[in-house]
């Protein structure tokens, strides 16, 4: 089947592809259930040594910039107590770590977690974390420009390979929260 988005040949549905996905993503996809069904979830291969976006963009073309989206793990904290969470947002902006997250959260400080956190506690590859198959009890924001968009191309959990999502599918993940003024940007 072709991708609705990009340029890639072959992409197939998620859920014909679990033995290429990490083990969270895969469980989150066996169980997907809402109003987007399971197969409009696809999945892409991709090679993993272009898997960060802006190396990425390059070889597919900048057009996908704007239909593709990061998922990256914040830590907010107030006092000893650290609440990991992911954020989603569009490729060409960054997350409010400092503004949205921080309040969201109700956090004194937020900041980026460790690499070894995020995947640690994600059981994903770093550069290919994804929100579909985050730790249930998670909090996930997600920016509204994401759910806005028809098709979203996003990491699988691993460096090797993407998902391509409806937008509204974002909406319906665990723990989603669907946040305005998410990502803003770049200057």
């Amino acid at each position: 089947m072709r991708a609705p988005i990009g340029t890639f040949d072959d992409a197939r549905s998620a859920p014909d592809c679990l033995d290429l996905l990490t083990g969270p993503v895969a469980a989150a996809v066996r169980a997907w259930a809402g109003p987007v069904p399971a197969d409009q979830l696809l999945y892409v291969d991709t090679d993993p040594a272009i898997a960060d976006t802006a190396v990425f963009v390059e070889h597919p073309g900048p057009a996908l910039l704007d239909a593709s989206a990061n998922c990256v793990v914040v830590a907010g904290r107030r006092g000893e107590t650290a609440t990991l969470a992911a954020c989603v947002v569009k490729s060409a902006t960054r997350v409010d770590v400092n503004g949205v997250v921080r309040r969201h959260l109700g956090a004194r400080k937020a900041s980026f977690a460790p690499m070894d956190t995020a995947t640690g506690a994600t059981g994903m590859e770093y550069g290919g974390i994804t929100p579909v198959g985050l730790p249930a009890d998670w909090p996930l924001l997600v920016d509204a420009a994401v759910v806005d968009t028809e098709w979203v191309l996003v990491g699988s959990g691993r460096r090797r390979g993407k998902l391509i999502l409806p937008g509204k599918a974002f909406a319906q993940l665990p723990g989603a929260v669907v946040l305005e003024g998410l990502g803003v940007a770049v200057a």
